[in-house]
């Protein structure tokens, strides 16, 4: 299809304007590499890897094209069959050695505390947007919680509605705690039993959504052992939930997990989604009296079709006036790891995603993923901006009576 509406909506070529980094331009190069050449060149690998993985080209075909399932098959082919430089899969293992493992990453959360008082983000601005170590200073989080752990079961309040599952997440059971503790409470004041247990310790989202299948498949089939005897699994992170929710279909070809794995997939949801289907049972009477802008994360707007549900949960708030920023269907930039992969071009993004959502005047940021809040947080403080960052389950936390609690 040649029709170009994903252009505008596709950030790189919103940037740059280059037909090769648009959507279209990229099944090209993925339709060349099948038909004329059994070698991945190094073009078409920049360009494959300049792709957000955002999906907003997915929303905005009027043929139902399905890059995303193009992009998803290309990029472990690339992994698989494409010599890249030494520094270049350094760089990757080392990022994968310490994102994807909450263990190491819970000794780093005291230092993160007190990454502003050391100017450890200052220095980070003053380096270039191309460079590694500008961009891992930068985006260091204001803090984390090393010592913190969640419950393993909490228990309903009142008559209970059902057991659900919790996904605390890699990078978020360090640095968002507060956000798993708000949606372990809310969801228990509604009436569920919440089980979280501390393993898997990653859901392979990052591996996948960079074409490490195999990584990223095996901490799938975790995920499905760990979560099969509960009703739903509820997700507070977006690419978290986007990656779960298609295990049925990057398993349809295993024949001891394809059934398992679809199963799986269909009770996978994300916590405002879930919340929004449900009879809320909890009062909410604290009046908020809040601004607030609602970020589409891309895995919940495009990637799952989940865009209503946040703003009619926050809508049903006292209090909150919710408010649209302009250009809300263009990534932000974090994507991932490709903030710290694709440095330059995320910096771009993120200022841009950041200014949006400031013109707004709101007093808070309501987002829905953790990659977002960062970068987003980064590139506000970077333009001046003190806006507070939450996810929406921590205004319905806070709006709940307190006994509720």
């Amino acid at each position: 299809m040649h029709c170009g509406f994903c252009l505008p909506t596709c950030p790189t070529y919103v940037l740059w304007g280059e037909e090769m980094d648009s959507p279209r331009g990229r099944i090209v190069l993925m339709d060349a590499a099948l038909r004329e050449s059994d070698v991945l060149s190094e073009a078409m690998v920049t360009h494959w890897d300049r792709c957000l993985g955002c999906m907003a080209c997915v929303s905005s075909c009027p043929s139902g094209v399905r890059y995303d399932r193009l992009i998803e098959a290309t990029r472990p082919q690339v992994e698989r069959n494409h010599a890249r430089p030494w520094r270049d899969r350094a760089r990757r293992r080392l990022l994968f050695a310490a994102f994807t493992h909450p263990g190491r990453l819970r000794p780093l959360a005291p230092f993160a505390a007190g990454a502003s008082k050391l100017g450890v983000r200052t220095l980070g601005r003053r380096l270039p947007d191309r460079s590694l170590t500008g961009a891992v200073l930068r985006l260091t989080p204001r803090g984390g919680s090393p010592f913190a752990r969640l419950p393993v079961v909490t228990p309903a309040r009142g008559e209970r509605r059902g057991r659900v599952g919790l996904l605390q997440g890699c990078v978020a059971r360090v640095f968002f705690h507060r956000t798993n503790v708000a949606t372990a409470e809310v969801l228990a004041a509604e009436g569920f039993e919440v089980v979280a247990p501390r393993r898997p310790r990653c859901c392979g989202a990052l591996f996948l959504h960079t074409g490490y299948e195999d990584e990223a498949l095996a901490l799938g089939r975790e995920m499905i052992a760990a979560f099969e005897d509960c009703d739903s699994l509820v997700v507070n992170a977006a690419g978290c939930g986007s990656s779960l929710r298609d295990l049925g279909h990057l398993l349809a070809d295993d024949p001891q997990w394809a059934e398992r794995a679809a199963a799986f997939s269909a009770k996978v949801h994300d916590v405002s989604a879930f919340l929004a289907a449900v009879e809320p049972r909890a009062p909410r009477l604290r009046s908020l009296d809040l601004r607030v802008a609602y970020h589409d994360a891309c895995h919940l707007a495009h990637a799952q079709g989940v865009r209503a549900e946040p703003r009619a949960l926050l809508g049903s708030l006292p209090g909150v006036e919710l408010v649209e920023p302009p250009e809300w269907e263009v990534c932000c930039g974090s994507a991932g790891l490709y903030n710290l992969l694709q440095p330059e071009p995320a910096a771009e993004l993120g200022r841009r995603k950041a200014r949006n959502l400031a013109a707004t005047g709101a007093d808070a940021i309501a987002a829905g993923n953790p990659g977002c809040t960062l970068q987003i947080g980064t590139y506000l403080e970077e333009e001046g901006w003190r806006t507070p960052i939450v996810h929406p389950i921590e205004l319905v936390h806070a709006a709940l009576a307190g006994d509720a609690r």
